[in-house]
């Protein structure tokens, strides 16, 4: 019943007529984002970023989670007619949806991805509603030794998950760490880092790393490797509305996928990416037709898009509770976190229960939203596929460095941007993911502090680490997380051989 009540507390605040607006204006803008091919929710929250020095922190995170909301629903769009995710977690939607597309049904395809997004969009807010407050008590259990053995799990997980090879995802996590450590530490007043710039005294601030990484780096690496060129679209000939045979095929995918993407999202490895490829292999075990698997069937599309959505919501709770990004918008959007000076973590509820209730609320809100705006308008979206690749990419970039000037009007800072912006081409050239750097540069400085505090603890005894219970099984599970994809790669050679 406490839960209800705090939950109420935020719809009061979520209902108001400027709050709605911010939370309309999302849910457009991450649709439209989803349906553009190539650019996704990181990138665009990197790019609104400079938005938390001129706006409170509430609406800022209204808007955000608007746009990752909308993401996941636009990117099944591009998927079904295009046949180009907007986004990787609409892969799998693209291998039934672009069939049903081309055998005319694109209405029907559209229509079970977007209703199949809001149910499942809102049973993995319900469960982050009620999981939320269980979670954060859980958290306060946690001293020193154990907060350090999470983070090297995120570390580990995220690094082993994001990456294509374990070596490319921990090499982006140390160039994290290092540019979270620049400037002065704390506990001694010593600069570190800083090559006699003063501007760097004060740390090189994570907002410019973000919009550089995702906004700059990916805009050109869009512009030099991926074609320019006009994009044909599938027509929607049919109608949007679903017969009882779709609704009667569709309705246990969603649940299904709901379920599956829920936890898998909450996990320190989750994302989006596993649940929809598992919900898809569960759905073509379990369909009566499975015939037409791999030529366009309902249920090749209503679970995986149910388990995407899911998916976003489960993120939500490692990042509310112990302040873990385990994908590239969650760590962007912890460091809007970071510009308002809130720390995510077990004491968010405590101190800022106003601002997580109210985003919460806000996620029930933009669900309702997004359905109305993705069925009937759906005319709409596929029109923004005519605007000029160029002349968007050069908008990114504009808007990229107006952006950065602003929050300190320092040169250095622009300077700063581009020269992340052309390590972020670099790394995307070469293949290397760029959250694990965010994700380093975040969590690097708070791990540091966390393993000094347990150092100060222990009297300078590593053994801390594993002679307490939870920090050896959160220990285990890192150790697990880096040696099993290498260990799983050599069995199947040697099974080979």
């Amino acid at each position: 019943m406490e839960t209800l009540g705090y939950l109420a507390q935020g719809f009061a605040v979520a209902l108001t007529w400027d709050k709605l607006m911010w939370s309309f204006v999302g849910v457009s803008v991450g649709t439209a984002v989803g349906v553009l091919p190539g650019l996704g929710p990181a990138l665009t929250i990197a790019l609104l970023l400079p938005l938390t020095y001129q706006v409170d922190a509430a609406s800022v995170f209204m808007l955000f989670a608007g746009i990752y909301y909308g993401a996941m629903y636009g990117g099944s769009t591009a998927s079904i007619l295009l046949n180009t995710p907007g986004e990787t977690a609409s892969i799998v939607t693209a291998l039934e949806g672009n069939k049903m597309a081309r055998k005319g049904r694109a209405g029907a395809a559209l229509a079970t991805a977007a209703i199949g997004s809001f149910v499942a969009g809102t049973i993995g807010t319900i469960g982050l509603t009620f999981l939320a407050v269980p979670v954060v008590d859980f958290a306060l259990r946690f001293g020193p030794p154990e907060y350090f053995a999470l983070m090297v799990v995120a570390f580990a997980t995220v690094s082993a998950v994001l990456g294509t090879s374990v070596m490319r995802g921990f090499t982006s996590l140390g160039v994290g760490i290092f540019l979270g450590l620049i400037g002065i530490d704390l506990q001694t007043g010593q600069s570190r880092f800083t090559f006699g710039v003063e501007e760097l005294l004060d740390g090189i601030n994570v907002i410019i790393v973000a919009v550089g990484l995702f906004a700059v780096g990916e805009t050109l690496y869009l512009a030099a490797y991926k074609e320019l060129r006009r994009i044909d679209t599938i027509a929607v000939k049919d109608s949007i509305w679903m017969s009882a045979a779709d609704w009667s095929r569709s309705w246990k995918p969603w649940l299904r996928g709901a379920l599956i993407g829920f936890p898998i999202g909450a996990m320190p490895a989750g994302g989006a990416e596993i649940p929809t490829f598992l919900s898809y292999w569960l759905e073509k075990r379990l369909c009566k037709h499975k015939g037409e698997f791999g030529h366009g069937a309902i249920e090749g599309v209503a679970g995986p898009e149910a388990a995407n959505n899911a998916s976003a919501a489960g993120v939500l709770v490692p990042m509310l509770a112990f302040g873990l990004p385990t994908s590239a918008t969650a760590a962007i959007m912890l460091s809007a976190f970071q510009s308002y000076g809130i720390t995510p973590g077990p004491q968010l509820l405590t101190d800022q229960p106003q601002l997580v209730w109210s985003l919460i609320a806000s996620l029930y809100i933009g669900n309702v939203m997004l359905l109305i705006l993705n069925l009937p308008l759906v005319g709409i979206w596929v029109q923004i596929l005519k605007i000029p690749q160029s002349m968007l990419y050069g908008a990114i970039l504009v808007f990229a460095t107006i952006g950065t000037y602003g929050i300190s009007r320092s040169v250095v800072d622009l300077i700063l941007l581009y020269i992340m912006g052309a390590m972020g081409f670099a790394m995307r050239r070469f293949d290397f993911p760029t959250a694990p750097v965010i994700i380093g540069m975040i969590l690097g400085p708070l791990a540091e502090q966390e393993f000094r505090r347990a150092m100060t603890i222990s009297q300078g005894d590593l053994t801390i680490f594993v002679t307490r219970p939870l920090s050896l099984t959160l220990l285990s599970v890192a150790a697990i997380a880096i040696l099993a994809p290498p260990l799983w790669r050599m069995t199947n050679m040697s099974r080979a051989r």
